[in-house]
């Protein structure tokens, strides 16, 4: 009778033990299928928000693309610059020459942006961000690329960050950030001297440009034909942009 109790109780062991397994075993897989989509659903969280930075900061950039592109167009027909800065009044020149940095220094700004909040190298796979990106990429080698008269224009990479960052409000935030605006870059230049220093060199270009521009058109002609390019992958529609408001200039 012993023997059969204790064959019972064993048996009856072995099943409490199997069930115990069987309930570790459940648990152990719902806790990995819930981290698995906890994890997925932060990735298409991210996803979700990575996208909506490029849509809204890309637009910023777009426009600011096509400011900077046609304000270079304007200054290579050789108008521009003989006009309002040699031609023009004192008005007319500091509108001219601030203007005309203030549109460098806000496209670099949404670069800034762009390259905080999104980070280049978590844009996803797409074939249109990585043509962005590498868009991006030769417009900072022309703005840094040598020359072998002067260099006008020239920003080594570490100055086009460093004034992108000086151009990013300091009120925002992921997701909200914005440029200094014309009226905000120009009360900086003239209050804060730490500001004006990142400036004072392209200021002073814009004038050797107004005299003679030959040294620097070849770069002048790169941007302006690469930020074009730019803004036909930004707005490949022409939805914000005419395509005959984007035309690259040819002498």
């Amino acid at each position: 009778m012993r023997e059969v109790l204790a064959s019972r109780r064993s048996g009856y062991v072995s099943v409490v033990d199997t069930l115990t397994w069987i309930s570790a075993a459940v648990a152990l897989a719902s806790a990995s299928t819930a981290a698995l989509l906890g994890y997925w659903q932060q990735r298409r969280i991210a996803s979700v928000e990575r996208l909506n930075y490029m849509d809204r900061y890309g637009a910023s950039l777009a426009w600011a693309a096509f400011d900077l592109q046609s304000r270079l167009f304007n200054i290579l027909s050789g108008r521009y610059l003989t006009m309002f800065l040699v031609q023009g009044t004192d008005k007319e020149a500091e509108l001219a020459r601030r203007s005309t940095v203030f549109v460098i220094a806000e496209y670099l700004g949404w670069v800034e942006i762009l390259r905080r909040d999104v980070q280049f190298l978590d844009l996803g796979s797409s074939r249109s961000n990585r043509q962005v990106m590498t868009q991006l990429s030769e417009i900072a080698e022309t703005f840094n690329r040598a020359t072998a008269r002067h260099d006008e224009f020239r920003l080594f990479r570490i100055q086009q960050r460093a004034i992108g960052s000086v151009m990013i409000h300091p009120g925002g935030e992921p997701g909200r950030r914005r440029c200094l605006d014309y009226v905000e870059f120009c009360e900086l230049l003239d209050a804060d001297s730490r500001f004006a220093a990142w400036f004072s060199e392209l200021l002073a270009d814009v004038d050797v440009i107004a005299t003679d521009m030959a040294p620097a058109e070849g770069r002048l002609r790169s941007l302006q034909r690469e930020l074009v390019e730019l803004i036909n992958l930004l707005d490949p529609d022409a939805v914000r942009f005419p395509q005959f408001h984007r035309q690259v200039y040819t002498p």
